[in-house]
């Protein structure tokens, strides 16, 4: 910490020194004050980590099985009916509608799991820029910059 003060205390005499030297030279040059300050910004850090999530999800009954046994059926008997032209196409047409409206399917849930990224974060408060303002032939000033 000592040398971080030690550093800053530098910077801040090399300016003033700076902004003294620049006075010497002027022509009406009076007495030169100045303050110099630190910011600093919020920077969020984000660590990344994976979790499994497991959701409970509402699925219906499947009615093929039971629509196509009910078409091939009726095709079967369409075919073996009389004379009929397109007998099994007809018969296979109401057979899957038969077969599909008397299943016994039925709806239900089933867990679906998933791997998901997700992130921790963490505040942390960091040098952003220094600042000073000084007054220089009755004129404020202030600059930016970083040491």
């Amino acid at each position: 910490m000592e040398m971080e003060e030690t550093k800053e205390m530098k910077i801040k005499l090399l300016i003033v020194a700076g902004i003294s030297a620049l006075v010497a030279t002027s022509a009406n040059a009076e007495s030169v004050t100045g303050t110099v300050e630190e910011h600093y910004k919020w920077v969020v850090n984000q660590t990344p980590y994976r979790v499994e999530v497991c959701r409970d999800v509402s699925v219906s009954g499947d009615k093929t099985g039971d629509t196509l046994k009910g078409a091939i059926i009726g095709g079967i008997i369409g075919n073996n009916v009389g004379d009929i032209k397109n007998g099994g196409a007809a018969g296979a047409l109401i057979g899957g509608i038969l077969g599909h409206n008397s299943s016994k399917a039925s709806g239900s849930t089933k867990r679906v799991c998933s791997v998901e990224t997700r992130y921790e974060e963490s505040r942390e408060e960091v040098y952003s820029h220094s600042t000073i303002q000084f007054l220089l032939n009755g004129r404020e000033h202030r600059l930016r910059f970083k040491k």
